[in-house]
């Protein structure tokens, strides 16, 4: 990459974040942890755009996440809000203070999951007071402390999971973690003469309040100034952010300070939505129905794009939109691309279209001994996406402009196999080179459409604490019978992911602008209550018709 990595800082808000957030920083740290070991040579994408290199007081190198993280009180389990790697403060205090220590040792209320005992004792040791982690990539840091043959990966349960941090196997810096404390995770105290309802960030206009309180907001600044001013060639910042709850009013506050302070950087928004609703629970559904529009319609203001993700279970379907993500945002993570997240953002939303969706075949079903043209013609005539934002079936509608990933497929078969002088069964087999197959196939596809394609041969990371989806033998919907995965407990697939831009979002958007419509407020007047007024709630009805507008069929690049 010409003048050094282009820096990209990750901003992590709510829960559900946390858990696609914790699936994103555990697939890295598989592929970092491959590289390191010599198990496959340094693939194309470069960790540095996500990671930084520091040193702990006692010099110890270490390499972590540029991540700002807010969720709230109660919501680390036994991860310590300063994180573990800088983890022994007694001893740094001792640095600096030579006189009497005493210790006061709080009672830790949650246990720490097996599965994290597990990750411990794997990754390093106490050592005379220092905690020695395992080295990083390309000779940053020390070599390891101890040839202990590494224990077998261990697999959490889900029934185990009670929240993100129980599965994250990342180590992070101190000023990464930021806990909102004025709300509670759960809603209640965890003592039980603080057993009584604290309230729950449940609405947009009390996320918004969080970063009007002096504590907060400079908390924020302060930890983005300390990441931002270490970085040489900062190409901007994704966001993860709740859109159901309160959060999405917090995201969009956070995002509109970027805009502001850091004008001509990229701002990519990750819009996530846990689970379909409850019909048992009106008012959660309707603070939904508003906390979701309030933030997607805000965050199109000062975002490059806005990517609304949907899944239901947790642990589990939170895996799957890491691993699309960790393969859509793959062209500004490239050691070499011409692609920013600003050229991918302008290329993707042109005429107001600041909504995209994603789409992704987990794992793109090719056998080692196939043809890359043999793989995508066995597809069919459409090629089976699945869809991953929650805006109804994509096929019959238009694509106005995509960018699409395939990964994970080995260079010997990129193009066709077959003996010269065969007959070509499709022009993808005359196609010299695997990304010229590729951009046929999207042609083919999708005539006359916009369209931007990487083909990488780095496979997605899907080793433990991964949910173990994926046997010697797939099954249906883009597993292919018989396709074998990369080794066992290290596993690793190939991934087909798009971000489109396409009509169906008009049809989307529309839907939530009539159930707005229809939606009589004054039976709850307690959203309005937390700071959002009804003048409000009538500009967004505006603004979300326009938006859907912009997605008309009609509409084309020749309009």
């Amino acid at each position: 990459m010409a003048g050094g990595p282009r820096e990209v800082l990750t901003l992590q808000f709510g829960h559900f974040a946390g858990f696609v957030g914790a699936h994103w920083w555990n697939q890295q740290d598989a592929a970092l942890g491959r590289a390191t070991d010599g198990a496959e040579p340094p693939g194309e994408l470069c960790p540095d755009v996500l990671y930084r290199t520091g040193r702990t007081l006692h010099g110890q190198e270490t390499y972590t996440p540029r991540l700002i993280l807010m969720d709230l009180k109660g919501s680390l389990s036994s991860l310590k809000e300063e994180g573990g790697l800088y983890r022994d403060k007694q001893l740094d205090a001792a640095i600096a203070w030579q006189g009497k220590l005493t210790t006061h040792k709080e009672e830790e209320v949650y246990p720490k999951n097996p599965y994290l005992q597990d990750f411990q004792n794997a990754e390093g040791v106490l050592s005379n007071g220092v905690w020695r982690v395992k080295s990083i990539p390309n000779g940053k840091g020390p070599p390891p402390v101890t040839s202990a043959p590494k224990p077998k990966p261990l697999v959490p349960a889900a029934s185990s999971i009670r929240v993100w941090s129980d599965f994250l196997r990342v180590h992070l810096h101190p000023r990464s973690i930021c806990l909102i404390h004025k709300y509670n995770h759960d809603g209640y105290g965890r003592r039980p003469e603080a057993r009584r309802e604290t309230g729950r960030l449940e609405a947009f206009g009390q996320g918004e309040s969080i970063l009007k309180e002096p504590r907060y907001l400079e908390e924020l600044e302060d930890r983005l100034h300390f990441y931002v001013e270490e970085c040489d060639y900062l190409q901007g910042f994704q966001i993860l952010c709740d859109l159901h709850d309160g959060f999405s009013g917090l995201g969009t506050k956070a995002a509109e300070l970027l805009q502001d302070e850091y004008s001509g950087r990229g701002v990519i928004t990750w819009g996530l939505l846990p689970g379909p609703c409850n019909p048992g629970e009106p008012q959660k559904n309707i603070y939904r129905l508003l906390n979701t529009v309030f933030g997607l319609v805000r965050l199109t203001a000062h975002s490059s794009f806005v990517c609304p993700l949907s899944a239901t279970l947790p642990f589990h379907c939170s895996a799957i939109l890491a691993t699309a993500l960790d393969t859509v945002t793959a062209p500004y993570r490239l050691h070499s691309s011409l692609v920013s997240m600003v050229r991918l953002g302008d290329m993707l939303t042109y005429s107001g279209k600041k909504v995209v969706t994603a789409e992704a075949l987990i794992p793109f079903p090719w056998l080692p001994a196939q043809s890359l043209p043999d793989a995508l013609i066995q597809l069919g005539g459409t090629t089976p996406w699945t869809p991953l934002s929650a805006c109804g079936d994509p096929s019959g509608t238009r694509c106005f402009a995509q960018s699409v990933v395939l990964r994970g497929v080995d260079k010997a078969s990129h193009t066709s196999l077959l003996p010269p002088g065969t007959p070509l069964p499709s022009l993808l087999h005359a196609c010299t080179t695997g990304e010229e197959v590729l951009a046929q196939y999207l042609r083919e596809q999708q005539p006359r459409v916009a369209s931007s394609s990487h083909l990488l041969l780095t496979p997605c990371r899907v080793a433990p604490p991964y949910p173990p989806f994926f046997s010697s033998s797939f099954g249906q919907q883009g597993v292919a019978p018989g396709c074998p995965l990369r080794g066992t407990a290290e596993q690793s697939i190939p991934v087909l992911g798009a971000l489109r831009s396409s009509s169906s979002l008009h049809q989307t958007l529309g839907a939530l602008a009539k159930e707005l419509e229809q939606l009589d407020l004054r039976r709850w007047a307690s959203f309005l209550d937390t700071g959002v007024e009804q003048g409000d709630v009538e500009e967004l009805l505006q603004e979300l018709h326009s938006l859907a507008q912009c997605y008309r069929e009609s509409d084309s690049l020749t309009d």
